[in-house]
């Protein structure tokens, strides 16, 4: 309708945006969750408290404001991105000064009723940042150096922040999802190339100055059976979980690397190895088919979007999705180093799920809001 119009100022009507809401990726999305709860009730021995409950709360206020974000007209995300970046800095550094510990590293902000982790909420506001800055350029000028100045100092301020939390598994994933922004936007790749080869000798050379349960956690990553009892438990019980699930997996509530309290945080960063052994490589395959479709979903949105800011935005955040996805699972695979970065809709945590929640809202606002034309220099 608004192709025929060819109007750049059209107001959608709610009804109207209602009714453009994508409802097969919605059903994706809690079909995902479902499975999320299911594995949370099997992790309580068969038991929806403390941990099925309180995530199903979670979801539900999450959809509630996945829709309100997909509602909101696309060109308002447009003229908030800054301020949000703005906003999530603001709260990163506030870590710094009020930041709750746990675990060893101070990454949480005590609002009383809840705990607030800033570094998720960069997650999003990095992309939409980003999504409006390459939206307002030209193709020559991203192919400029003195125009990748202000994004690379977009990305390199919160990530030196979340460094100094210390969280390196949350800084390399933001790292990496402003890359993927940076290749959709036009960057050459031998600007990547050269990243990549300045990034590699300055990696050995940071290895000195990293915590020492990091240096611990890349050293056990490299071979684990050098401390089975301690730094490389975790690693090798999510791969006797992985392994004695078989192709059709023991059954709900049946795994004994989980039952049996061999598997540590399963209900976190190690649910998808108590997945693969109750539910197999079968129920494995599942979830990936869904994540998949989810994926599908996010690039074909894009594909679809007329206007630059909006296939910028569902990219990045889609983009986003699966390094959530890939490090978790290569993970408790022991294909890379134990980060702590949750399995999206399935682990534990509210931060989490509601900021994912919030990304995939935005998504759908770059579908309903796919035929509006933006003004900018593309």
């Amino acid at each position: 309708m608004l192709r025929e119009l060819g109007a750049k100022n059209v107001q959608l009507p709610l009804s109207r945006k209602i009714w453009e809401i994508n409802w097969g990726f919605v059903l994706l999305i809690c079909a995902t969750a479902s499975i999320g709860f299911l594995m949370l009730y099997s992790a309580a021995n068969g038991n929806l408290e403390p941990w099925a409950s309180r995530q199903m709360m979670r979801f539900g206020v999450g959809l509630i404001l996945m829709f309100v974000v997909a509602l909101v007209d696309i060109r308002i995300w447009l003229n908030l991105a800054y301020p949000l970046y703005a906003v999530a800095l603001i709260l990163l550094g506030a870590v710094e000064v009020m930041g709750v510990i746990g675990m060893g590293a101070r990454r949480w902000i005590d609002f009383g009723p809840f705990q607030l982790q800033p570094s998720e909420v960069m997650k999003i506001a990095i992309i939409l940042a980003l999504a409006r800055y390459f939206h307002n350029i030209g193709l020559e000028d991203v192919r400029r150096i003195r125009w990748l100045i202000p994004p690379l100092l977009l990305v390199l301020a919160p990530v030196a922040l979340v460094l100094r939390q210390p969280d390196l598994g949350t800084a390399l994933l933001l790292a990496a999802g402003a890359g993927i922004v940076f290749f959709v936007a036009g960057v050459r790749l031998w600007k990547f190339a050269v990243v990549i080869g300045t990034a590699i000798p300055a990696g050995f050379f940071a290895f000195q100055f990293l915590h020492e349960y990091q240096k611990k956690r890349v050293l056990t990553f490299l071979n684990p059976e050098n401390d089975p009892l301690g730094a490389g438990y975790h690693i090798l019980q999510s791969k006797i979980a992985l392994g004695s699930g078989g192709v059709f997996g023991k059954g709900l509530l049946q795994g004994t690397q989980s039952h049996l309290n061999y598997l540590p945080e399963m209900r976190t960063d190690f649910i998808f190895s108590m997945l693969a052994e109750e539910f197999g490589m079968v129920g494995g395959l599942l979830l990936f088919a869904l994540y998949i479709l989810l994926i599908a979903y996010g690039y074909a949105i894009a594909y679809r979007s007329r206007n630059h800011f909006g296939k910028l935005l569902a990219i990045g955040m889609t983009g986003i999705f699966f390094l959530y996805i890939f490090i978790n699972v290569a993970m408790v695979m022991g294909m890379v180093p134990v980060v702590g970065v949750p399995l999206p809709l399935i682990s534990y945590g509210g931060t989490a799920m509601l900021t994912l929640l919030i990304g995939f809202g935005l998504i759908m606002s770059v579908y309903i809001h796919r035929d509006i034309d933006i003004p900018g220099k593309r």
